[in-house]
């Protein structure tokens, strides 16, 4: 018997929708699911709801977008303690909005999906979880984009005797304490979590291939006044939203204006010479490339960390010998701990792997490592599937404002479905092909393309299978309701 014949003989919990993790996205998607009164159920494969703010925990760790803007729209929260709120506040937010809304009771923790299959005879997926079997009509991957954490393979490391982890799988148990620690990467994690431990080690070695450009952080704490003011009177808050909203589409569109891009990468030259005094270091901390190329980065301590004499800038590493670690200019460093900060899988969603639609092969398999989704959202050969935070959407704003775009247009496909009797809805591959077409057309006048950099936003074809090239308020319109027109549909018989 086949693996699809063998599934479908077996009885197991069948949902209208099933959720697929309990991030950000997750809980968004359960929210909107339970007010439309819908029969759906969420998997997750941890022993807790929070999804990246579960996962990260290592010292200082906090958001890049500011509080007001880092929320739903629909549950504001006038209780955020740092305008840049930080990890457990987040996280606690989380758990809170999903108490408020009434979704706890359909989250099942422990619950990891191992594969979803599509039955195109029954028109349903099967889910293999680690609890079991599921099915469902529709499913939604609220995966997330930063799932899988990257660690770079380098010659030697398996030799290693010294202790070692990424930033995002933190060991608290490791005392840092007068410790030689090799940092190997410079992005998001590493410029927080570096100033929150330099002072208890020894002698820290930062390996970089190539400098980011780090802006100065507005991060102040948020007074219990103007907590309770945000409380007593929600449209102050809702217009700081707004106003924050417009800065962060100013920053968006300035980055693809030479000119203004230029008075802002001016502004982060002066912010380097006026923390780093020493010439060599001030060398090795300026990037070639333009900014914007690669994710911009806000922090008032970075610059402060590395000028300390028991810092060492050096290159990206070459080769681990024993527990010296070389860099590519034939430097050398012996540690007792490395911390990877070395970012996550984005471009290429790990999720894909796990993906079989009606093609019988997996998404991985089908993307071949450059993947093309419509509107971020669905994908060929995969009906009634849904992908949040999918490929060409991200843009620098804020995680809600995807989160929201797609759940409208997620609802309004299942709304539709259910109003117009539909059994299942398939991607018009003519209408993906012409939408990714212009998306890469677009894409190749962007910073992003042409900024000089090598980013994780480069997929391994050369081919930018993460930015979207257009501002956030189209990414919305386009997103604010379903079209069947593309779509191929089957109605339910009669």
């Amino acid at each position: 018997m086949s693996e699809e014949s063998l599934t479908q003989s077996q009885a197991c919990p069948h949902h209208e929708v099933i959720v697929v993790g309990a991030g950000l996205a997750g809980i968004g998607a359960a929210i909107k699911l339970h007010q439309a009164g819908m029969d759906f159920l969420v998997l997750e494969k941890a022993a807790e709801i929070g999804g990246v703010w579960r996962e990260n925990t290592y010292p200082d760790c906090g958001c890049d977008v500011p509080s007001p803007l880092y929320s739903y729209s629909f549950a504001p929260n006038p209780n955020w303690q740092h305008f840049f709120a930080k990890q457990h506040e987040i996280k606690n937010y989380t758990f809170e909005t999903a108490k408020q809304f009434g979704v706890m009771g359909a989250i099942k923790c422990h619950h990891e999906m191992l594969k979803a299959t599509w039955c195109t005879e029954k028109k349903i997926w099967y889910l293999h979880t680690s609890k079991g079997l599921y099915s469902s009509r529709f499913v939604i991957m609220a995966c997330g984009p930063m799932h899988k954490p990257t660690v770079p393979k380098i010659e030697g490391f398996e030799k290693f005797t010294g202790t070692s982890f990424h930033s995002a799988q933190w060991q608290h148990d490791y005392d840092l304490q007068n410790k030689r620690v090799a940092v190997i990467g410079t992005g998001a994690s590493a410029i927080q979590f570096v100033p929150a431990i330099v002072d208890q080690i020894k002698q820290l070695t930062l390996f970089q291939r190539t400098p980011p450009w780090v802006l100065p952080k507005m991060d102040w704490r948020i007074p219990s006044r103007w907590q309770k003011r945000f409380k007593r009177f929600p449209f102050i808050l809702s217009l700081l939203r707004k106003v924050i909203y417009l800065q962060f589409e100013f920053l968006n569109t300035s980055l693809n204006w030479p000119k203004l891009r230029l008075r802002l990468q001016n502004g982060a030259l002066k912010n380097i010479h006026r923390s780093i005094k020493n010439e060599d270091l001030r060398a090795k901390l300026t990037p070639t490339f333009a900014i914007g190329c690669k994710r911009i980065l806000m922090s008032n301590t970075w610059y402060k960390a590395l000028s300390q004499e028991k810092v060492v800038v050096t290159n990206g590493v070459q080769k681990i010998r024993g527990n010296s670690i070389i860099a590519s200019d034939g430097t050398s460093a012996e540690v007792d701990a490395i911390i990877f900060a070395t970012g996550f899988e984005v471009a290429n969603p790990p999720i894909a792997e796990r993906i079989f639609g009606s093609a019988g092969i997996s998404l991985a398999e089908q993307w071949q490592g450059s993947p093309e989704v419509y509107l971020g959202t669905t994908t060929k050969d995969c009906p009634n599937l849904f992908l949040t935070f999918g490929p060409n959407l991200y843009t620098f704003s804020s995680a809600f404002v995807i989160i929201e775009a797609q759940l409208k247009y997620i609802m309004s496909a299942l709304l539709k479905v259910r109003s117009k009797n539909i059994k299942s809805l398939q991607l018009n591959e003519e209408r993906s092909t012409q939408y990714n077409n212009k998306v890469q057309q677009a894409l190749q006048s962007t910073v992003w393309n042409n900024g000089g950099c090598t980013s994780y936003f480069i997929d391994k074809t050369g081919r930018n299978s993460t930015n979207w090239p257009w501002t956030t308020f189209t990414l919305r319109k386009r997103l604010r309701r379903f079209n069947l027109k593309d779509y191929n549909i089957e109605k339910v018989s009669p």
